[in-house]
């Protein structure tokens, strides 16, 4: 994740939390329910820059190679009657555009209708889920949703940020977008009622869950309404925005690996929200790292000078 974190997980934190991780093969990871191919992780070093896969006919994923970046993260393209979403940009120097023109073109082909407009939204604004709008800017029929809170609650229509939802209308598809605040301000994660998917950002994902040791109550909080909001909703995935664990529960790969192996499946069951709520609430008086089966908790002080995790937030 290229945001303060970058820095945090160099030597300070990963000499940490490295807890998580044993010398020696992990265990491989058991097969996919939603995708017919494992993701590529480096191994090959001429693996292409984006890998894709199809949920279905109008529900595309996209992986940037580890090769192009460590983040290495994945994007979304949901297409509607009338719209298509690309949820997220990756990091910037890949050519991403190129990919969901081609993917847009062959769906215009496919269904015999034009090519259609597209909205390009963000998961969040750290760098490393924005880095490819440059790619967008002046494309045709195209609108690139702003990184602010402040941008996102007004373009989805959302006049209580961080309470209720707001929605976006493809055609003949709405998808729901749930304020997620804690990770970053501006953090949302999107509910599609066409597939019962739950795109999460970095709020749940199979990886390190950052948030600084201040913003701790209004991350649990905004887990907190994720859980409310799947109490109503049939959730069966959630689909976040890398894989930073192993197979082998517990356990986190180093931070600036260009390759993998046994990495973890990138969908989580819908079990995760309460698994994560759980961890928040067993925190105690201060947040604290602290490594479960599918994710690793991870609080961290705005300037971390001085101080070591796990107990880094502790107050002096």
């Amino acid at each position: 994740m290229t945001r303060l974190a970058a820095a945090l997980v160099s030597a300070l934190l990963l000499g940490n939390v490295s807890a998580c991780e044993t010398s020696g093969s992990p265990a491989g990871a058991p097969p996919s329910t939603l995708f017919a191919q494992p993701w590529n992780s480096g191994v090959d070093p001429q693996e292409p820059a984006f890998q894709i896969q199809a949920i279905d006919a109008d529900t595309y994923v996209l992986r940037q190679s580890l090769r192009t970046s460590f983040e290495a993260p994945f994007l979304y393209l949901l297409f509607g009657d009338e719209s298509a979403l690309l949820i997220d940009t990756g990091v910037e120097g890949a050519d991403l555009r190129a990919e969901v023109d081609r993917l847009i073109e062959q769906h215009a082909a496919d269904t015999g209708r034009a090519p259609l407009r597209l909205v390009v939204m963000h998961t969040h604004g750290h760098g490393d889920h924005v880095g490819g709008d440059e790619g967008f800017a002046g494309r045709p029929d195209t609108v690139i949703v702003g990184h602010s809170a402040e941008e996102v609650a007004a373009f989805f229509g959302n006049a209580d940020w961080p309470e209720g939802t707001g929605t976006l209308d493809l055609g003949g598809r709405t998808v729901e977008i749930l304020p997620t605040p804690g990770h970053h301000a501006s953090h949302v994660t999107v509910y599609d009622a066409a597939t019962h998917i739950l795109f999460s950002g970095d709020a749940i994902y199979p990886g390190r869950l950052f948030f600084e040791c201040g913003e701790a109550d209004e991350y649990a909080a905004s887990i907190d309404r994720v859980a409310q909001f799947a109490e109503t909703h049939q959730v069966d995935w959630l689909l976040g925005g890398h894989v930073e664990m192993k197979a082998k529960p517990g356990q986190a790969f180093g931070q600036q690996a260009k390759s993998r192996r046994g990495e973890h499946l990138l969908e989580l069951p819908a079990s995760a929200i309460g698994d994560v709520q759980a961890a928040l609430a067993g925190m105690g008086d201060y947040p604290r790292v602290a490594p479960f089966p599918e994710f690793v908790l991870l609080p961290h002080p705005a300037d971390p000078q001085g101080k070591s995790p796990p107990d880094w937030c502790k107050p002096s």
